[in-house]
């Protein structure tokens, strides 16, 4: 899906990394092996790391604002969190 495709009756927002419609930018958020978690932005080479939810949420923040420059900065900032689990059939 392209970004300049509008969300469809099926969705309640577009998965595109950033829509040009609504200025929004998509974080895939996952466990950190490590612990904490780790997020990175669709269609961007943004990542960034949290020791818990609000310290992800701050950095993740942060990290937008240094890679947009004021004018090209989203105004949304989704966190699409991902937990992956194999479960036997």
């Amino acid at each position: 899906m392209s970004s300049d495709v509008r969300s469809s009756k099926s969705s309640r927002w577009p998965l595109t990394a950033y829509n040009e419609f609504v200025k929004q930018i998509v974080f895939e958020v996952v466990d950190s092996p490590e612990g904490g978690y780790e997020a990175a932005a669709l269609g961007h080479r943004i990542y960034t790391q949290g020791d818990d939810w609000e310290d992800l949420k701050s950095m993740v923040q942060d990290a937008v604002r240094c890679h947009f420059e004021e004018a090209d900065r989203p105004a949304l900032i989704r966190l699409l969190f991902v937990r992956e689990e194999a479960l036997s059939a």
